[in-house]
């Protein structure tokens, strides 16, 4: 009868090591951070993501969980709006069998960050001046074409042949 309670307290403090040991294992597996931050010149212009999402306003840092192209655009006041496309390579830890260890095992956090930089172009203003004379140009040279001819009326149908009776 002695015996019982000490088997009990093993079981229980093996029981609880290993809840310990599981809790431990848990907090320490790996994770690795996959984000892009996006500068752009001048700062300021509003980045979107592929689906036209705002990622916001740069200096803009956004997560992704893939690599491959990623596509952005970037917008500011004043500036032309351009589209950019990125091919993010993964790293050599994110390659097969490598990728197991470090996205389970290894106890400590992978950062990976690319860094994107932007420069954006002026938008060219137009004299009004210039506008208008194009403009009387493209009306000048419409004025010279020609007006294509109508097509004939469509031909009227062929009369169908009467079909003589048969003569007994």
């Amino acid at each position: 009868m002695h015996r019982q309670p000490l088997r009990l307290g093993r079981f229980r403090a093996a029981s609880c090591l290993a809840c310990l040991a599981a809790c431990l294992s848990a907090g320490l597996t790996g994770c690795v951070e996959r984000r892009f931050v996006i500068t752009t010149d001048p700062p300021g212009a509003i980045v979107l993501d592929e689906n036209h999402r705002p990622i916001g306003a740069s200096p803009a840092d956004d997560q992704f969980t893939y690599y491959g192209t990623y596509r952005f655009t970037v917008i500011k006041d004043g500036f032309q709006t351009q589209h950019f496309e990125e091919h993010v390579k993964a790293p050599w830890y994110e390659y097969f069998p490598f990728e197991f260890f470090s996205e389970n095992l290894i106890p400590w956090h992978i950062r990976d960050v690319r860094r994107l930089h932007y420069t954006l172009v002026p938008v060219q203003l137009i004299p009004p001046e210039d506008v208008l004379r194009d403009g009387l140009k493209l009306r000048e040279r419409e004025r010279g074409l020609e007006v294509p001819p109508r097509p004939d009326e469509p031909a009227p149908a062929p009369r169908p042949v009467p079909v003589m009776p048969a003569v007994p």
